[in-house]
């Protein structure tokens, strides 16, 4: 039955996000992809097409909250409702808390936590109305043990898991659920510029000594999607070969 509704996932244009929607795509879902970056977005029709899918996309700043709330209640219009959420895009600036600008602080919570909020608002209205949804919030490990030198997007993440936590509650008679992915270490564009004495640092600090893949997390992503997690709420699955526990 969820086949059938539309899923959104922000943040679509690379990386997890990209990962994401290619593998709800291989669930045959509809799918839309919003993203800012209009070059990327091109990229992403591109490679889904080349894998034998289509996707739709929407090029839109999620930080813009009229624009953003306008997106998403066109969407559920034309496709008579959402019926997934995955607020995935996300910025790290990260700086030691004493050299932590408020700029720096600001713009991480802006995007990885009030655009999430405004997201879930938006959704969880035809979500009520038809008596479905999957919310799934990318958090981070970050969010969850802490890490020197993210102040901000380690609050961001430890502040998207309790709002999910409380959407969780607030939706769950109306058969809506609310979960959060916390990835580790993933290997994606970013983690690949890092210097190669940082990566291996890293893989001693996760038990299962390596990197995960940006198809970890989609995976997850797309069994809390599923009519099989339809009991599953409120919960933190983290992607982390270990690391947070």
């Amino acid at each position: 039955m969820s086949q059938k509704r539309l899923a959104v996932v922000t943040g679509a244009a690379r990386g997890i996000g990209r990962a994401i929607v290619l593998e709800l795509l291989k669930q045959e879902r509809v799918v839309a992809g919003l993203d800012i970056d209009a070059e990327q977005l091109e990229e992403l029709e591109k490679v889904v097409k080349e894998s034998g899918f289509e996707v739709v996309t929407r090029r839109v700043d999620i930080t813009d909250t009229g624009k953003f709330t306008d997106t998403l209640e066109a969407l559920a219009s034309e496709y008579d409702g959402i019926g997934i959420l995955v607020n995935n895009a996300g910025i790290t600036r990260d700086n030691l808390l004493i050299r932590m600008t408020d700029e720096e602080f600001d713009k991480v919570l802006e995007i990885n936590l009030r655009a999430a909020f405004v997201g879930m608002r938006v959704v969880a209205r035809s979500m009520m109305r038809n008596r479905f949804g999957r919310i799934i919030n990318i958090s981070s490990v970050s969010g969850v043990m802490g890490n020197a030198g993210q102040t901000n997007y380690s609050a961001s993440k430890a502040g998207l898991i309790g709002m999910t936590k409380t959407v969780a509650r607030e939706l769950a008679k109306k058969k809506v659920t609310a979960n959060c992915i916390a990835p580790g270490f993933i290997d994606t564009e970013m983690s690949r510029k890092l210097p190669e004495p940082v990566i291996e640092a890293a893989k001693q600090m996760i038990p299962l000594r390596t990197v995960g893949s940006v198809e970890d997390v989609a995976k997850a992503v797309a069994f809390l999607a599923s009519d099989d997690a339809g009991y599953i709420t409120g919960q933190v699955l983290c992607v982390d070969g270990g690391m947070a526990m």
